[in-house]
């Protein structure tokens, strides 16, 4: 088989994608990348991590972005907009879990998946809104990512069950709002499940038995295998192109058949 051909479908689009350093941040990047984008942002906490990947490509470029703060998010979006007149796209991907029943997570732990998961993606939603509305901003889409385990819950996930389920719900309100106030912006979710990123490694790593962990995950969706980051890439690409420009307050489940059981 050959290479995949793009459509482009994000020809002249500025994208700014947070988690950007790795994982599903970074492979929606690429993808945009592909698609066409005439810019993207690569933010992320890991300054490092985000201006190695940044030199991939001629539209890349990074910016330092703690999510769980304010006056970082009005930096980044307002130099974003200052250099390219604009921003079309936004995608929170920077999040954290933490396994923990709510016997045994701690109020910290609760706490800091909340600030990543909740506020950055709160926060991101308010300055996407503030610079894509009119009379100033051109509209936009901004994709949330929440996960099934937003959807379904999980024994030993209580912080992180909590803080996407959250996410789903901020999505809906905010495109409910925007759509009332016709500003042109749609606001989605994607709801992945088991993906193979450096998250899930982390996780399988904390057990006694990664591989045997990881095995267990695998056979527990019914297409047999956990997704690629590039799978959920591909969805980022469609709910950002003007294609789903009639779909908004939407979760969108990418789960291999795991919430049809």
């Amino acid at each position: 088989m050959g290479e995949a051909v793009f459509m482009q479908r994000l020809a002249g689009k500025v994208a700014l994608v947070t988690g950007a350093a790795r994982g599903i941040g970074l492979a929606t990047a690429r993808r945009f990348a592909l698609e066409g984008a005439a810019a993207v942002v690569l933010a992320d906490i890991d300054a490092e991590g985000a201006g190695r990947a940044a030199t991939e490509s001629p539209v890349f470029y990074d910016a330092s972005l703690d999510v769980t703060r304010d006056e970082e998010w009005q930096r980044v979006m307002d130099a974003a907009v200052a250099r390219h007149g604009g921003i079309d796209v936004l995608v929170n991907s920077a999040g954290i879990a933490v396994v923990g029943t709510i016997e045994d997570i701690t109020l910290a732990q609760w706490h800091r998946v909340q600030a990543v998961n909740v506020d950055g993606t709160f926060l991101g939603c308010r300055h996407a809104v503030r610079v894509m509305k009119p009379p100033a901003g051109r509209g936009g889409t901004i994709v949330n990512l929440s996960s099934v385990s937003g959807i379904v819950g999980g024994h030993n996930l209580a912080a992180y069950n909590a803080s996407k389920g959250a996410v789903r719900l901020l999505t809906k309100s905010v495109a409910l709002h925007c759509a009332r106030q016709r500003y042109g912006v749609r606001c989605n979710s994607i709801h992945p499940g088991f993906t193979e990123t450096e998250m899930l490694h982390a996780l399988a790593a904390g057990g006694r038995d990664p591989e045997a962990l990881r095995e267990r995950l695998r056979a527990s969706v019914p297409l047999g295998r956990n997704a690629a980051a590039e799978e959920i890439a591909g969805l980022a690409a469609y709910l950002a192109s003007d294609e789903a420009g009639f779909v908004t307050g939407a979760e969108m489940v990418i789960d291999g058949g795991v919430t049809a059981q």
